[in-house]
């Protein structure tokens, strides 16, 4: 294991060890005292709200507890792991935020859609499925599991073991296709 110590001589990525190894609560709790305040101010500073940073940081500590095993210290330092799982957490939670909340749906009937209306859409719907089912293999699980799956790319690496850029890379390159398949 590299040595990954910050100015204090702390080496994070054995406390995550031993976090990952057995659940050890007093490494979490020094992993907890010194990067909670720190992701909150890292959160703040780059837009999030107080509550909304408050929130991601609880979500990116609990993160830090349950998927340990995930860490690489080989890949990133312990620093770097964390703060990118806090940067993924608050974009997470923006996007969140704009989904309209189910009390915000128009409820009750709607008027029908009209026949050629229906009509174009389900051409569509068909279109749009063969263009995804001429994706190479690769860029079609990764488009199904973004858009089908919901997930967030973040959750796709962790799932996958791909690389971050990785999946950004395969489904810009997927999304170009259907949209050239679809014009």
């Amino acid at each position: 294991m590299t040595q990954q110590s910050n100015q204090d001589g702390t080496d994070w990525s054995i406390n995550i060890a031993k976090v990952r190894d057995n659940q050890d609560r007093a490494a979490f709790k020094a992993l907890f005292d010194h990067f909670a305040p720190r992701v909150k101010a890292f959160l703040m500073r780059s837009g999030a709200d107080p509550s909304l940073a408050e929130e991601c940081t609880q979500e990116v500590m609990a993160t830090l507890w349950n998927k340990a095993h995930l860490f690489d210290p080989t890949r990133a330092s312990a620093a770097t792991w964390i703060f990118t799982i806090a940067r993924n957490r608050k974009i997470d939670a923006l996007r969140k935020q704009r989904r309209p909340e189910p009390e915000d749906l128009p409820w009750g009937p709607s008027e029908e859609p009209d026949q050629a209306d229906a009509l174009a859409l389900q051409q569509e719907s068909e279109k749009l499925g063969e263009a995804i089912a001429s994706l190479p293999a690769k860029q079609k699980e990764l488009i199904e599991k973004a858009y089908f799956g919901d997930l967030s790319h973040s959750e796709i690496a962790e799932q996958t073991g791909l690389p971050l850029g990785t999946i950004k890379s395969r489904i810009r390159l997927a999304l170009d296709r259907l949209r050239h398949a679809m014009t």
